[in-house]
């Protein structure tokens, strides 16, 4: 590694968007680091693949981001690896439905910690290296968290504090952390969705027509990354025009 390759976080990175953005980072030239919760062995594809294609560029760290010792042990890990960090990627999130009258403070706690207090409490705690490299924080956000999605209302919350956090860290970091987000729309259909009523349901409401791929969120993430390095506090839909469709 020479003395001026950059390193990059990217949390919850074993498979989807995650992943994508890992590959997309290291053919930018950046030392990946590849965290995971459960996905062991996805993960460790990731990783062996990204090493083959370049010896020594990606590594792998277990943690469970609802532990809040575990979210310490993650920052304190990942600056042992190279000694740096240039950017993180907040992408680990849980996602799945709580109607009223069904939601517990388990979903609560899992719901909050992954979506909200894991990327605060992370960003707090690697901000002093992120600003020695003049780095940036790029949240994954949510176009719910502006407008409530039936039966998620503890997932849309969690996503409305995240969407809060990108705008309250680019205040509290400038000027040496850029701190952006990107709020996907309906993309990457959960297996077995190809034809679903919903999903039928969903494509009429987006102006495009189709969901995105992980490559259209993924060029939103480099572009905060790399793209431009006066943009901050700034949240970019992509959603095929579905946050302006009534």
């Amino acid at each position: 590694m020479s003395q001026t390759e950059k390193v990059a976080l990217v949390t919850g990175a074993a498979a989807r968007i995650g992943a994508a953005t890992c590959d997309a980072l290291h053919k930018a030239g950046y030392f990946v680091i590849v965290h995971y919760r459960s996905s062991r062995e996805p993960a460790a594809a990731l990783v062996k693949r990204l090493n083959e294609n370049r010896t020594n560029s990606s590594v792998l760290i277990q943690a469970d981001l609802c532990d809040m010792q575990a979210v310490e042990k993650l920052a304190k890990e990942t600056l042992e690896v190279k000694g740096r960090l240039d950017v993180l990627i907040n992408n680990a999130s849980s996602f799945y439905p709580t109607p009223m009258g069904t939601a517990t403070q388990e979903h609560w706690d899992d719901l909050f910690g992954s979506n909200a207090r894991a990327p605060f409490f992370l960003s707090q705690a690697l901000a002093p290296e992120l600003a020695k490299q003049k780095g940036c924080i790029v949240n994954l956000v949510d176009i719910y968290a502006e407008r409530p999605k039936p039966k998620h209302p503890v997932y849309v919350m969690a996503k409305a504090a995240n969407a809060m956090m990108v705008k309250t860290l680019a205040l509290e970091l400038a000027p040496d952390i850029r701190v952006n987000g990107v709020a996907p729309g309906a993309a990457l259909w959960p297996a077995g969705a190809e034809h679903t009523t919903d999903k039928q349901e969903i494509l009429k409401r987006i102006p495009m027509g189709r969901p995105a791929g992980a490559e259209q969120i993924v060029n939103a993430i480099m572009f905060m990354v790399d793209g431009n390095d006066y943009v901050t506090g700034q949240i970019l839909a992509v959603d095929g025009g579905r946050s302006v469709q009534q």
